[in-house]
């Protein structure tokens, strides 16, 4: 109980709430298409192809939009960014509500729902630039567990689209906007934790970095891995098993949601057990319990149960890895996050794509799965080669912060030896 006053008085509870209600409800509508997915097949007739198309486009393109909503709140703050981005999805949701007719205005709505998918980096920010580096990875995992959004989305969007129609549930998400924006006009307020007279040059400085590349490849697999794998279950499900557009939606729900929860005991475990040590042991868990997700196939209660293994080790991921990104860019997290987070989440847009491609030409999604397996076992790989040099220069062994009271002054002073240009004139 000590432990949580003293987390709460280190920061500032209504922005870490405002926070964490605008990335819920963003991740909510991100993934629309992929819980509608059934209807929306049915539809249009898709082939698996098409369906994996249609389900990466929002993931890629909110993966793309990331890193400029990312430099525009430097510019304008986080919160007025996270304003003019909710602002503009409420735009977006009366489109599809009113112009989606053929199968290429569903793709054009693809990427008008990647703005929702904007809005991690902001978020994450905004929601832990009032703490101290000690609480950062709690901060970001509390605020991270907004993919609990996904988890409402495949569980709500199927019983409205079947009351309704499909295309009005764009209509809600478009009012349901509304909640998040009054609740951040009303309680956040912009943290100090920005460096003022930085350039945009120094801000994108992680861009050309090694170690801003190896976040981005970690978290293509443990972000990407969870919103693509989130948005093509309920397929997955009605496909492979025969389930209801409904079921198909609650069982992915059981997934989705335990890594939306996991996320923020990854974040608090990296705090105390180190952001490396605690990836080391998500990427195992990833790669074997995906290869077996692939064998199972013929066993709805083994899939299940492998899924929500899967995805408790996504989640743990994702807040361990952001437990990482504020030691090394203590000054410009938000920047660094959205970089982080855009090139991460285009993993995501894979995981629809292999397995449409691998059940039409295949006749299988086992090697969709296996391919994304390898893919994290390769991760494992990169990170430990890069996390010799890192605890050499701005974190502890296994990942842990450095000394409280000066992270901040080494860790810029790490970024500044490690980055080709600072320094530069």
């Amino acid at each position: 109980m000590s432990a949580l006053q003293n987390f709460k008085r280190a920061g500032h509870s209504p922005t870490l709430f405002a926070a964490f209600l605008y990335f819920a409800f963003s991740c909510c509508i991100w993934v629309l298409n992929g819980a509608l997915a059934p209807f929306i097949s049915e539809s249009f007739q898709l082939s698996p192809a098409q369906k994996g198309l249609m389900l990466s486009i929002p993931i890629m393109a909110g993966a793309l939009m990331r890193f400029p909503l990312g430099v525009l709140s430097q510019y304008i703050g986080r919160k007025n960014a996270t304003l003019v981005e909710m602002s503009l999805i409420a735009v977006a949701m009366l489109y599809g509500f009113f112009m989606v007719k053929r199968y290429d205005d569903l793709l054009a709505m693809g990427v008008l729902l990647g703005i929702a998918g904007a809005s991690f980096g902001v978020a994450l920010s905004l929601g832990a630039g009032w703490f101290p580096p000690q609480y950062k990875g709690l901060a970001m995992g509390l605020v991270g567990a907004g993919n609990v959004g996904t988890a409402v989305s495949v569980l709500v969007a199927p019983p409205l689209a079947q009351a309704f129609g499909w295309q009005t549930v764009y209509a809600f998400a478009a009012a349901a906007i509304l909640v998040p924006m009054v609740v951040m006009v009303l309680f956040a307020k912009e943290p100090p934790d920005v460096d003022a007279h930085a350039s945009l040059r120094e801000h994108v400085a992680c861009l050309f970095e090694k170690d801003g590349w190896a976040f981005s490849l970690i978290y293509g697999v443990t972000f990407g891995g969870f919103i693509g794998l989130t948005t093509f279950l309920p397929t997955y499900y009605h496909d492979q098993f025969g389930v209801s557009k409904v079921q198909a939606g609650q069982l992915t729900m059981l997934a989705a949601f335990m890594g939306a929860a996991v996320r923020v005991a990854g974040g608090w475990m990296s705090d105390r057990w180190g952001g490396v040590n605690m990836l080391t042991l998500v990427l195992v868990v990833v790669a074997v319990s995906l290869a077996a997700v692939g064998l199972a196939g013929g066993s709805l209660a083994l899939t299940t149960l492998l899924l929500i293994v899967c995805f408790a080790a996504l989640g743990a991921g994702n807040g361990a890895l952001f437990q990482l990104v504020p030691l090394r860019w203590p000054a410009a997290t938000a920047v660094a996050g959205s970089m982080i987070g855009e090139i991460g989440a285009l993993g995501g847009g894979l995981v629809p794509n292999l397995m449409g491609l691998s059940k039409q030409y295949a006749g299988t999604y086992l090697w969709g799965f296996v391919v994304f397996a390898v893919l994290a076992v390769l991760m494992l790989g990169v990170m430990r080669v890069m996390q010799i040099r890192w605890t050499r220069t701005w974190a502890e062994k296994g990942g842990r912060a450095r000394g409280h009271a000066s992270l901040s002054a080494k860790a810029n002073l790490a970024s500044a030896k490690l980055s080709p240009l600072r320094g530069r004139p």
